[in-house]
C-alpha cells in the first residue's frame, strides 16, 4: 500500500503550500490531462491518467511511495475521495480541497445557493436529475458527456427554466452564458460544466434560513383536510376534486411514495390536492385533467403552497402519449381504458379507486393483466361531530394498489 495519499482539489488557482509539498514529494501522480499537465508534477513520478477511478485506486493501492490525486474543486463533494476510502480499496487518504466547482458557479452567477439542490447528471440518471429541475426552484447540475445541458434542456421541453450555464470553470477558457432552457439545445457546450437552473417563484428568503437545500416551511403534515385547500373550505362535499378525501390521499400517497427523483403523474387531478402534497415530498408532479377549472384550480394551489406543480389540460388516454415517463402514478378516473393507457408505460407503481365492487375488480383485472401485481382494500371512515358525537359524514371505497410486477417481493 502506499505509503501515503493525498488527494489535491484543485480550481484553477493556484496550488496551496500544503498542495505543493504534496506534489513535490510524489512518487505517483494520477488526474485528469490538464491536471498531469501542471508544471508541479514532478518529472520523475509515475502518471496515471484518470479514467476508471477503481482502476487508479487498485495502481494507487499496489504502489510504494507517496501517491497524489489530482481531482477538479473539492473531491470530497460528489468527488474521488468516496471511490478511493470504499472498502474493498482500504486507502486512507489526507484531502487538501479547493473550491467545488458548484460553489464557483454560483460565484460567478451571483447567487446564494445554500437553497439549491444539487444533482450529478450521467446518461444513467439525466431522467432523475431532470426530475428534480422539475420540482424545485433551484438546482446545480454536475454534468458529463451525454447527459449535458442540451439534454438536459430537451428532457424538459414543456417546463419554462432559466440555464445559467458554466463551462471549463478555473481556466483561460472559461466562459458563463444565461439563457432560457428552450435555446440550451440549439448550442454545443464545452466540457466540464454546470448549469444552474432556476424555476419560476420567488427565491428563498434569508430570514431563518437552516439547513441547506429545500427550507421545510408552510404547513405542517400531510393528507390536509379540505380547508386547508384554495376554496376547500366552500367544497359541501368535502372534497377537492374527484375521490380526493383527506383518507383516501392518505392511503394514496403511502401507497405510491412520492420522493426526490420521482416524476408523479396525478391523472383525473381535479382540485390538484395530491399533486401539490406529492410535490411537497419533492417529486416534480405532472397533473392531468381535462376541465379547465379543475386545471386553474390546481395552478393556483401549488402557488399557494410554493410547489412547482406541471399542469397539463386534456383528456386521457390520448393526452397521456406525450407525456414524460412516470415513476409512479395515481388515477382519479377514467376506467380501464385510462388505467391500460397508464400500465402500458410501466410506471413501478399505480394506484387508483373504485365506488363498486364491480367496478374495483375490472381495474383490478385490466393492471394485473398487463403485469401489475394488484392489492385491493376496502377502505371505510366515519367522520364524527365532536360537538355532540354523532355521525357527520361516511365514507366507502375501494382502493386498488398495483406493483409492477417485476418489482414485486
Amino acid at each position: 500500500m502506499a505509503d501515503r495519499v493525498t488527494v489535491i482539489g484543485w480550481d484553477g488557482s493556484p496550488l496551496t503550500a500544503a498542495a505543493t509539498a504534496a506534489l513535490s514529494a510524489a512518487t505517483l501522480v494520477a488526474g485528469a490531462a490538464h491536471h498531469l499537465a501542471l508544471p508541479e508534477v514532478p518529472a520523475a513520478a509515475e502518471r496515471i491518467r484518470l479514467g476508471s477511478i477503481d482502476l487508479a485506486a487498485r495502481r494507487i493501492a499496489g504502489h510504494r511511495g507517496s501517491a497524489v490525486v489530482l481531482a477538479d474543486g473539492d473531491p470530497g463533494f460528489f468527488g474521488v475521495v468516496r471511490n478511493l476510502r470504499a472498502p474493498e480499496h482500504g486507502l486512507e487518504v489526507e484531502v487538501v480541497p479547493a473550491v467545488s466547482a458548484v460553489a464557483t458557479a454560483f460565484a460567478r452567477a451571483g447567487m446564494p445557493w445554500e437553497d439549491a439542490q444539487v444533482v450529478v447528471a450521467h446518461p444513467r440518471t439525466l431522467r432523475r436529475a431532470v426530475n428534480v429541475c422539475r420540482a424545485h426552484h433551484k438546482v446545480a447540475v454536475l454534468t458529463s458527456p451525454g447527459a449535458g445541458p442540451a439534454e438536459l434542456a430537451l428532457l424538459l421541453e414543456g417546463v419554462h427554466r432559466t440555464f445559467v450555464i458554466c463551462e471549463e470553470l478555473g481556466t483561460a477558457r472559461e466562459q458563463v452564458t444565461v439563457l432560457t432552457s428552450d435555446k440550451a439545445a440549439d448550442h454545443v457546450w464545452r466540457d466540464p460544466n454546470v448549469v444552474i437552473v432556476i424555476g419560476s417563484g420567488p427565491e428563498q428568503q434569508s430570514t431563518g434560513s437552516w439547513i441547506a437545500g429545500r427550507h421545510p416551511h408552510g404547513v405542517r403534515g400531510w393528507a390536509l383536510p379540505p380547508a386547508a385547500y384554495p376554496g376547500g373550505a366552500a367544497d359541501p362535499d368535502g372534497e377537492s376534486g374527484e375521490g380526493e378525501s383527506a383518507g383516501l390521499r392518505a392511503a394514496q400517497l403511502a401507497r405510491l411514495g412520492p420522493r426526490t427523483g420521482d416524476l408523479v403523474w396525478d391523472v383525473g387531478s381535479g382540485g390538484g390536492a395530491l399533486a401539490v402534497e406529492a410535490a411537497r415530498f419533492g417529486a416534480a408532479v405532472l397533473a392531468v385533467d381535462s376541465d379547465p377549472d379543475a386545471c386553474a384550480r390546481t395552478a393556483a394551489t401549488a402557488r399557494a403552497f410554493g410547489v412547482q406543480v406541471q399542469v397539463v389540460q386534456g383528456r386521457a388516454p390520448h393526452v397521456l402519449e406525450r407525456l414524460p415517463e412516470p415513476d409512479v402514478v395515481r388515477i382519479g378516473g377514467g376506467g380501464v381504458p385510462v388505467v391500460t393507457a397508464v400500465a402500458d408505460r410501466r410506471p413501478e407503481r399505480i394506484v387508483t379507486h373504485a365506488s363498486t365492487r364491480d367496478e374495483a375488480e375490472a381495474l383490478g383485472a385490466a393492471l394485473s393483466g398487463n403485469g401489475y401485481t394488484v392489492e385491493c382494500s376496502l377502505l371505510q371512515s366515519v367522520e364524527l361531530d365532536t360537538a355532540a358525537w354523532s355521525e357527520r359524514e361516511r365514507s366507502v371505497v375501494f382502493l386498488l394498489a398495483a406493483l409492477r410486477s417485476d418489482l414485486a417481493p
